[in-house]
């Protein structure tokens, strides 16, 4: 496996768990949030003070694989594995990895759009934090 770019430690709480003892499938997209947030805030930008700027990070859409089951009280690290640059798009590959095996539990491509004032928009400042990433 390749160095990710950024990783959060998460642990799953008993109320993410559904009848059959297993992280519901919704809590995965909960996860990857608190990924992006987390790395957001790694790179010095804080999602509600940019919000309280007229400025919001918005998922347009996300694809979410799902490979083993994650239980009560399991440690696992959310991993921002790359990040893409499309024209006004981020696309934020990430994954979900066990601990206790280093199994990948699941797997997504989150796609951000910017909105400023309302308005779909670039932002220079994701742009400037997040050059590094972008493969020239």
């Amino acid at each position: 496996m390749n160095t990710p770019l950024f990783e959060v430690d998460l642990k799953v709480r008993d109320y993410e768990c559904d009848a059959q003892g297993i992280v519901n499938n919704a809590n995965y997209q909960h996860y990857y949030e608190i990924g992006r947030h987390e790395f957001l805030e790694h790179h010095g930008l804080d999602f509600y003070d940019l919000h309280t700027k007229g400025i919001d990070l918005v998922l347009v859409s996300i694809y979410v694989r799902y490979m083993k089951s994650l239980k009560g009280g399991q440690k696992f690290l959310c991993i921002i594995d790359s990040l893409e640059k499309k024209g006004i798009r981020y696309l934020f590959n990430q994954k979900i990895i066990r601990k206790s095996d280093n199994k990948i539990c699941s797997e997504a491509k989150a796609e951000v759009v910017s909105i400023v004032n309302g308005r779909v928009n670039k932002l220079p400042i994701l742009d400037e934090a997040f050059a590094k990433y972008f493969q020239k």
